[in-house]
């Protein structure tokens, strides 16, 4: 028994040193070389190589550049042209601008990185100082805090501690003690509009301090990928440069095209992050359709920087019809994947249901029609206290059940079982192949 317990006391001692001597090895000091944002060794190449060989993407950004188009982003515009085409006048064009009135610290930071060989020292000083003061305001929104990294990144040679005192304590605080909590236990601490600022943030702090902000959330990146696909209304938008897949939206009026821009950005820079994950290899399959490359002046800048045509992709027509996320709740249920597919979205408290191209929102606790498809069965439940319908699928998904509660669930000629709803208010219940039966829930 004696060596049985020291035994185990060695390997807990082991275990916990070698996690010590991982999180103590954590360096938020910043060493590498410009560019240090987004614009890896590997994606540089990936670029250069898309313009050599005249790409669509590439031909696309070139002409809207060339010509003179007005960029809704112009300092990532143009400092993203200059560094692929090495075309002193586009990173003038860009120092100028962020020089300007601009406070968008995002392109601001940027602009310095990639344009920093072309800043003289009195505009390498001005721009450093406007960054330096936009830097000093303090904020916990997602889209503020992936730009305060950017920025930090980008001038860490003239930080005292090489952006230590900025990095450290977003990552240790803000994320790991504040954001990555909320996210496992189901709550939408990110907004869907800004997920792809944080994959900039991600990519930014992975290539430069090699912190992977996903080993913090686990359960909700191992999904995300194919909740992000799977949130979209089945018909496209048409517009005169591209057609757009609708992401889902709770407010009212038509959609947004710059949230369908940022929401296939997103899908983009997610392939980018983590090409060889199995939900990414169908994400790739979803994106590399010619009828979706984003061809206007605010989206070919995304399209180009992050779309890479050479990564295999998996047809996403194998993906299932129903798609339920455990940790948030999320339920996409369609009853194909043709644009005239019958719909269901159940996210972040939202109930929707999509036919005949428009889109109709259902107050929590509305009775609706069930719907069916690829052997499973969803419906809503009409009163969360009693629920009564007929089991004919393997799969039935219960909605609008009260979050993390306990059931009762009775089903004929069986004893009853109990049942926990998810974070969502779903509650997930299998039964045999075939089965016809009846089905009542009762809350504890």
């Amino acid at each position: 028994m004696l060596v049985v317990l020291l035994t185990a006391w060695l390997l807990l001692s082991t275990a916990g040193a070698a996690f010590a001597q991982t999180a103590g090895d954590e360096d938020f000091h910043v060493y590498t070389d410009s560019p240090r944002l987004l614009l890896t060794r590997a994606r540089l190449r990936l670029l250069q190589r898309e313009r050599e060989r005249q790409s669509m993407r590439w031909e696309q950004f070139d002409a809207l550049i060339r010509g003179g188009a007005p960029m809704p982003e112009p300092g990532f515009a143009l400092a993203l042209y200059s560094q692929i085409a090495r075309d002193p006048s586009a990173a003038k064009k860009a120092i100028d601008w962020a020089l300007g009135d601009t406070t968008d610290l995002r392109q601001l930071a940027l602009v310095f990185d990639w344009c920093g060989p072309m800043l003289n020292p009195a505009q390498a000083e001005r721009l450093a100082a406007k960054i330096q003061q936009a830097l000093a305001v303090p904020s916990s929104d997602v889209r503020r805090q992936s730009a305060r990294v950017l920025a930090a990144i980008a001038l860490a040679d003239r930080l005292p501690d090489q952006g230590e005192a900025l990095l450290k304590p977003l990552v240790l605080e803000w994320w790991r003690s504040g954001i990555a909590p909320r996210l496992e236990k189901g709550q939408p601490a990110i907004p869907r509009e800004q997920i792809y600022f944080l994959y900039e943030m991600m990519h930014a702090l992975r290539d430069n301090l090699k912190i992977d902000l996903r080993d913090s959330a686990p359960e909700y990146f191992k999904d995300l990928p194919t909740d992000h696909l799977a949130g979209h209304y089945p018909a496209s938008l048409q517009t005169p440069e591209n057609e757009y897949r609708v992401p889902v939206y709770a407010r009212d009026g038509n959609p947004d095209v710059t949230d369908a821009i940022l929401s296939r950005a997103a899908e983009l820079a997610m392939v980018a992050y983590d090409g060889n994950a199995l939900d990414s290899q169908y994400l790739q399959g979803w994106l590399m359709q010619d009828r979706f490359l984003m061809r206007g002046a605010m989206g070919i800048v995304y399209e180009f920087l992050w779309a890479n045509p050479y990564q295999p992709g998996l047809s996403y027509f194998q993906l299932p019809l129903i798609f339920h996320n455990s940790i948030t709740g999320h339920v996409f249920a369609r009853t194909s994947w043709d644009e005239n597919a019958t719909w269901l979205g159940y996210f972040d408290g939202h109930l929707q249901l999509f036919r005949d191209g428009q889109i109709e929102s259902l107050r929590a606790g509305a009775k609706i029609k069930p719907l069916q498809a690829a052997g499973a069965l969803v419906l809503s439940a009409d009163r969360p206290e009693a629920l009564k319908f007929r089991a004919n699928a393997e799969a039935v998904f219960v909605l609008n059940l009260t979050p993390r509660t306990s059931y009762d669930v009775e089903v004929d000629d069986e004893e009853m079982w109990d049942a926990e709803t998810d974070s969502g208010g779903t509650l997930l219940l299998s039964f045999p192949e075939n089965t016809d039966t009846g089905v009542r829930i009762h809350r504890h």
